[in-house]
């Protein structure tokens, strides 16, 4: 007999049709588009946009400095072979300073003094020839040309012996120069020059501030100078202790610093400020009231607000009815302690973003975030304990039937 054809039965042909469909959804889903995440909906901080009074105004670096500031030098050439004093250190009026070696002036000093018994002696022995040529001519044995020539000889060792004389005090003068004497009390700021140096007639070797009155030197910018007048007032606060004190101005320098380019002013501190000035040197906060802007109505906002679009500084402003931002273009002229003063583009009741201004884009959904209450930490510890620690069984006998554990059961097949 001929062999019948196989054919496959109903449940081969369901589990091939099933495999079909199966490898169809899945080439349908791969080549179908993903569907795009949609921007999640960020938590910003909002303020609104109020008129405030500005607080700040123009504050300067001072230094606190003498008055008068002597520059001490030798007024003789040599080498110093002594500094007694140090910078810091008060010095009285005629204290030694420094000391030059000397000895070569008070070599040329016994020379001079040499030169004056030389000159001395012929001017001894010219007056001598004159008195005795004076008698010969009073009893008419010479004639008065002999006198006469007797007396200039006279006349020029006279000379020549006050000249030895100017010459010695020069001299002593010189080996006096040697020692540097303080000629103010004060105290002394600098020292430039040490022992074993050799310095020029003239160099500076101390610099001493003067007792007496005080002022607070600072330095103003080129665009700003000219609003600073001699006597305006100024508003002076240490930088250690906080005191205030005050002053006028005193001096305005003409031309700028050529290094920095700014303008050296001088504060001079009142009469019974000056009594309690800082020390010198110290360092204090110059406010000139001419700078002054308390009391003026303007928009200030933190600077976390604050973005830059471009070439221009711009804010996010908050739309209430779509909960969307706006980037909002601003102009800054200056600043406020750590608030930027806003001078224009905001109007007052606006909505700006002060937090998370760098992840925002024009148009996105917001909400307004909201800080969490405080949670007291022994609370939330005791909370966490309870939650976590589970309850202690009864103690046998003490009234509380223990239950002892049933034998579990194997589990059915």
């Amino acid at each position: 007999m001929a062999a019948r054809p196989s054919f496959p039965s109903s449940g081969s042909v369901r589990l091939i049709a099933a495999a079909g469909c199966a490898a169809l959804s899945v080439l349908l889903v791969a080549c179908s588009k993903p569907v795009p995440t949609e921007e999640p909906v960020r938590a910003v901080k909002v303020v609104t946009v109020g008129v405030q009074n500005i607080q700040s105004g123009a504050e300067f670096a001072g230094e606190v400095r003498a008055r008068v500031e002597s520059r001490l030098g030798f007024r003789v050439a040599g080498k110093i072979i002594q500094r007694p004093v140090d910078a810091g250190q008060r010095v009285k009026a005629g204290q030694l300073l420094a000391q030059l070696d000397a000895q070569d002036y008070r070599l040329a000093a016994d020379a001079a003094r040499a030169q004056v018994a030389a000159a001395a002696t012929n001017r001894n022995l010219a007056d001598a020839d004159y008195k005795r040529f004076k008698e010969l001519k009073d009893q008419n044995f010479i004639s008065g040309a002999e006198v006469e020539r007797r007396d200039t000889t006279l006349k020029a060792a006279q000379a020549q012996l006050d000249q030895a004389q100017a010459q010695l005090s020069s001299q002593r003068n010189q080996a006096a120069y040697t020692n540097l004497l303080a000629d103010v009390s004060g105290v002394v700021v600098a020292v430039e020059a040490e022992r074993g140096q050799v310095v020029a007639a003239g160099t500076t070797v101390f610099r001493i501030a003067q007792d007496g009155p005080r002022d607070v030197v600072f330095a103003v910018p080129e665009d700003r100078v000219a609003m600073v007048k001699i006597g305006a007032p100024v508003a002076v606060r240490t930088w250690s202790a906080g005191a205030a004190l005050k002053g006028t101005v005193r001096e305005v320098a003409a031309s700028a610093d050529p290094v920095t380019r700014t303008y050296q002013v001088k504060v001079a501190l009142d009469a019974r400020d000056a009594r309690d000035a800082p020390a010198l040197g110290a360092t204090v906060y110059v406010s000139p009231q001419v700078f002054a802007r308390s009391g003026m109505q303007v928009i200030k906002l933190p600077t976390s607000a604050l973005k830059q679009d471009g070439k221009t500084t711009a804010v996010w402003v908050l739309d209430p009815a779509s909960m969307t931002v706006r980037s909002q273009p601003v102009e800054v002229p200056t600043a406020d302690g750590n608030d930027a003063v806003i001078a224009s583009g905001l109007a007052p009741g606006m909505l700006v973003v002060v937090a998370g201004v760098h992840v925002l884009q024009a148009g996105q959904k917001v909400t307004i975030y909201k800080e969490k209450p405080a949670v007291d930490p022994d609370n939330k510890a005791q909370s966490a304990i309870d939650t976590l620690a589970p309850a202690a069984p009864a103690a046998p006998g003490a009234g509380a039937a223990v239950a002892a554990p049933k034998p579990a059961r194997p589990a059915s097949r």
